[in-house]
């Protein structure tokens, strides 16, 4: 893993450990390619506005979907469990606001529910990395939701699942902004609302 992206060192049964979890059950995107792509775009805001929590908010990035099954309203839930478990032990060492880990990744069950009041600006700025694939080149895009599909066959009847995914992403166009941030808002807005437009047919 990039040392950019580590500012607490993470030792490689570690790495493995997250890798495991995010394979489990194998996903079409929600595998730790995705906490990459999030590492990314934390590296990105680490270099413009800057983090005020980093670690914690790093801690988050890793934990927050390790625990995903299609169709379970508990999987943040369970993935913020696990953080908590596995920070102290992982790093007994360092000074984490766990708390704060755990409402990150808790607020991640709430995408495309939150206004920008809602939240404080790092709180903002982790949710729109997460979101950012919304802004992504339209092969990209494609490839995520045809990947969000894959993993919900066979766990949600297909009707029911392509009604839902219509809603979330029309609810998404629908808003003044995807974004909570001003920082994702300026740089993705339009490009979203592009892959959200071609992706609904409109």
């Amino acid at each position: 893993m990039d040392a950019t992206t580590t500012p607490l060192p993470l030792q490689p049964e570690h790495l493995a450990a997250l890798e495991q979890a995010y394979a489990t059950p194998p996903r079409a995107y929600h595998h730790f390619g995705h906490v990459r792509a999030l590492l990314q775009h934390y590296a990105e805001v680490a270099a413009g506005p800057g983090w005020q929590q980093p670690v914690e908010v790093w801690l988050a990035v890793l934990f927050h979907d390790a625990v995903y099954q299609p169709g379970r309203s508990d999987n943040e839930a369970e993935s913020a469990n696990w953080a908590t478990d596995c920070i102290p032990r992982w790093w007994p060492q360092a000074s984490v606001d766990l708390q704060r880990v755990q409402r990150l990744i808790l607020l991640t069950a709430r995408h495309g529910q939150l206004q920008p009041a809602d939240v404080d600006a790092e709180a903002a700025l982790f949710l729109d990395c997460d979101m950012a694939i919304l802004a992504a080149p339209a092969a990209v895009f494609d490839a995520y939701d045809d990947g969000i599909a894959a993993e919900y066959r066979g766990h949600v009847p297909s009707l029911l699942f392509r009604l839902n995914r219509r809603r979330f992403l029309a609810g998404l166009l629908e808003r003044p902004r995807i974004f909570l941030s001003d920082y994702f808002h300026a740089r993705c807005d339009a490009a979203a609302r592009a892959n959200l437009r071609r992706r609904l047919g409109r």
